[in-house]
């Protein structure tokens, strides 16, 4: 209302409607309600909206703890390959040297062998040259050293036809005062003393070669043994370099091994963890269904209580607009003709009492909706209550039969124990009757025999035997074997 109406309304003195007080303080109440619950609302969207924010900044910081993890297992992994590629290489060099040297010594070994064989063959050689030599000299042949040096070849041959040319001269010298006999004898010798010298030419010719290729043979193993002691020392090389090698991966196993416990350890802390974050997000999850769903329940009763409220609105601001048509109405009223303004304002008082009694009826039933509303979420309530009871109650009643379950299984054991004590006591009772049975047979047998021995102590221990009675023996069997082992 503005100030103008008021100031008329004082001035003329008619009293002004009275408000309904009852009905505005009643519908200010729900309206701070609503206020208060959509702040709780809020309040809780930025709770969860937060709690969302963390959990996936603890996902990221574990995706990135992952990753790393990765990059140091795949660069260990890296290190791993080539120191392996390292040993692998070394182990191939080790075995090539192992097959140059094995070839080597084999060389070495065949060498000497030949050179053996050689020294053999000249043995040989020196023997059988030896032997032409005795002969010659009982042919009265005289012939130089043979095993000389190859320096003096020329002068030993030189020598040698000489000396051939010598022994013949004389033979011819002797020949002529001697007989045809004896001409015989030296065409011979000089046939043999030709052959010597035809022979020791040839093993001179093979001494030389021979020397050479012992000579030859000996640069050659000199050769080999100089490559042989540089196998040797590269050999002794790598057995340091392996073993520095096999010492550095042995430290690198010692810290990878420990790095590798290190990080099986974290890693599988950090798989618990995730496990644990998993099933934390799950319930989360399930959570922020629940609470979706039921904020999408709560947001249709909000909009349906918002477009209520609207219609309201929009029913009031056409009743506030009709009460100002109609103030409008009476001032022009008032100032055309005030004799008709006595009649005109209490129509419209009317019209407005009306109008108000329609406004309070709005507002009461308003209240009456906000009410029931309330109403409805105080039964929601009680009803999620009494299904958190009913599930407790349930998880009580599954928990109790459970325990009658437990209780009905021990109480059958207990029966079945019982059955097989009480099966144990008849067979024991069975047992104790086929005992009686046969005790009354040898009792039996007994009366027999003391009857046909002595009849007269019979008579007396007759009455003794007549009060036995199996059933008193199986009540107190103790005394009755007492008795009659006194009896016997």
């Amino acid at each position: 209302m503005t100030k103008g109406d008021v100031s008329y309304l004082r001035a003329t003195g008619i009293p002004p409607p009275a408000s309904p007080a009852s009905s505005r303080e009643g519908s200010h109440t729900p309206m701070s309600q609503m206020s208060n619950i959509e702040n709780d609302w809020d309040d809780r969207d930025e709770i969860r909206t937060r709690e969302l924010e963390e959990a996936r900044a603890r996902a990221t910081q574990m995706e990135k703890t992952m990753r790393w993890w990765s990059d140091c297992t795949s660069n260990w992994r890296e290190k791993w390959s080539k120191v392996r590629n390292e040993r692998n290489k070394a182990r191939e060099e080790n075995r090539q040297l192992r097959t140059k040297l094995e070839a080597m010594a084999k060389e070495c070994t065949a060498s000497k062998r030949q050179s053996e064989e050689l020294k053999v063959k000249n043995v040989e050689l020196h023997k059988k040259l030896g032997i032409n030599v005795d002969v010659a000299a009982e042919d009265n042949v005289t012939v130089n050293d043979v095993d000389k040096k190859s320096d003096s070849n020329a002068v030993n041959k030189s020598e040698s036809e000489s000396n051939k040319a010598s022994p013949v001269s004389d033979v011819r010298r002797k020949s002529h005062p001697k007989s045809e006999d004896d001409s015989d004898d030296f065409e011979l010798a000089e046939e043999k003393t030709n052959l010597a010298g035809l022979k020791l030419d040839e093993a001179q010719k093979t001494l030389i070669a021979e020397r050479g290729e012992k000579s030859v043979l000996m640069k050659t193993i000199e050769k080999l043994q100089l490559e042989l002691n540089s196998q040797k020392t590269k050999y002794d090389d790598l057995k340091q370099s392996k073993q520095e090698a096999l010492l550095e991966i042995t430290k690198l196993k010692e810290s990878n091994k420990d790095e590798l416990s290190r990080v099986t350890v974290e890693l599988e802390d950090e798989a618990v963890n995730r496990s644990n974050m998993e099933k934390k997000l799950a319930e989360l999850r399930r959570e922020l269904e629940r609470l979706q769903r039921e904020n999408a329940e709560e947001y249709g009763k909000r909009e349906r209580l918002e477009t209520d409220k609207f219609s309201l609105e929009r029913e009031n601001k056409k009743i506030r607009i009709q009460i100002e048509d109609l103030k409008e109405q009476i001032d022009r009223k008032s100032q055309q003709t005030s004799a008709m303004a006595n009649s005109d304002v209490k129509s419209l008082q009317t019209d407005l009492s009306a109008s108000n009694k329609e406004l309070n009826d709005l507002k009461v039933a308003y209240t009456r909706l906000k009410k029931t509303l309330q109403e409805k979420n105080t039964e929601l309530d009680h009803s999620k209550r009494r299904a958190e009871q009913y599930e407790a109650d349930v998880k009580k009643l599954r928990v109790r039969i459970e325990e009658l379950k437990k209780d009905l299984a021990n109480a059958e054991d207990e029966a079945d124990a019982q059955g097989n004590s009480l099966r144990k006591q008849q067979r024991e009772n069975d047992d104790l009757q086929e005992q009686l049975e046969n005790l009354q047979v040898q009792l039996n047998h007994a009366q027999n025999r003391l009857q046909r021995s002595n009849p007269s102590t019979v008579k007396s221990r007759t009455p003794s035997v007549k009060s036995f009675d199996p059933n008193e023996l199986g009540e107190d069997p103790d005394s009755d074997d007492s008795d009659l082992d006194i009896e016997t």
